[in-house]
């Protein structure tokens, strides 16, 4: 071969290289993520699992970079970013979901969870399916279910067996509708405030107490002030690995499939990791002095909470169907 004729060769095969090269760069996508919790939680760890698993599975045609601490904005700004396809995924609490997507606000309805294992068999059953069929119309695709435990009371007063062990009671609840009027129902005084704000609330009088899944109680600290934890587990709502629908509609149906399978297996990692936190939180609490109460009969709060139901589905008629599916279920 003459000098000419391998230059070529060698400047054809090196051009070929480069071509190559810029397509598989221009072709792989790095996926970002919100999360509002810190790197070594069951949440984050979890995450990181899942985008593990989506480069792995798909040759790195998709990877994912998780931002983990609320970096990239709080909670609300984070679900409309996903919507928007400005983000391409984050896990998100159903109850703030449920603003923008009413299907997703049924799970904040007190009591409609008999347990958290009830939960995840009918999150991962046909209603889940009916919520992710009317959260992908709002631009989101659910591709797994996280637990976030199950939120109880507690107070710095007296233990809570009863409805009437509510009445008169200060009690700080999120900013929402249905937790409002769900202790008004007992008869106790909710008061919407900053998370933030709990501990020295409590600590001063301004509020008797609040509710909280037993993670957060230990890790806050609340349990200095509020040495009663009842385990009323009146709310149950999972949260969301939740994808935009712009970046889901961008994958073929092979990287599809990946991404729900990938989905999937991290929700199962996680629920497995927030069992195991919220048993080690609650033996710490316990050796504190705390007294914890469980309250294994909830008729009588079931019972109480049918003016919030009947509220919410005066509001909500076309959801009736979606919320006898969950609380006729065993």
């Amino acid at each position: 071969m003459s000098a000419t004729k391998h230059s070529f060769a060698v400047a054809t095969a090196a051009s070929v290289a480069i071509l190559a090269f810029s397509t598989s760069a221009v072709s792989a996508k790095e996926l970002r993520g919100w999360n509002i919790h810190v790197e070594d939680y069951p949440v984050s760890i979890a995450m990181e699992s899942f985008a593990s698993e989506l480069a792995e599975k798909t040759g790195d045609e998709y990877t994912a970079r998780v931002y983990h601490n609320g970096v990239l904005g709080d909670q609300p700004d984070a679900i409309e970013q996903v919507r928007l396809g400005v983000m391409d995924f984050g896990v998100f609490n159903l109850g703030p979901m449920g603003q923008s997507m009413p299907e997703a606000s049924v799970t904040s309805l007190p009591f409609i969870f008999k347990s958290s294992e009830q939960m995840y068999t009918l999150m991962d059953g046909a209603v889940g399916e009916a919520i992710s069929a009317g959260m992908q119309e709002k631009g989101v695709v659910p591709l797994g279910w996280y637990a976030a435990g199950a939120r109880s009371f507690y107070n710095s007063i007296r233990p809570i067996n009863t409805p009437a062990d509510v009445e008169g009671m200060k009690v700080r609840v999120m900013s929402n509708d249905l937790f409002v009027k769900m202790v008004e129902a007992m008869d106790g005084n909710a008061t919407p405030m900053a998370f933030g704000e709990v501990y020295q609330s409590i600590r001063t009088g301004v509020v008797d107490g609040a509710e909280n899944n037993s993670p957060s109680y230990e890790s806050t600290n609340h349990y200095e002030v509020a040495k009663y934890f009842s385990l009323t587990e009146h709310l149950i709502i999972p949260e969301c690995l939740c994808m935009s629908k712009r970046t889901w509609d961008g994958m073929t149906p092979e990287q599809q499939e990946i991404t729900m399978a990938a989905g999937r297996a991290s929700a199962v990692e996680q629920r497995e990791l927030w069992a195991e936190r919220e048993a080690e939180s609650l033996e710490k609490v316990r050796a504190s002095g705390t007294e914890v109460n469980v309250v294994e009969d909830k008729a009588a709060f079931q019972a109480a909470m049918e003016p919030v139901y009947e509220s919410f589905l005066a509001d909500n008629p076309d959801l009736a169907d979606l919320v006898s599916m969950i609380r006729d279920a065993d």
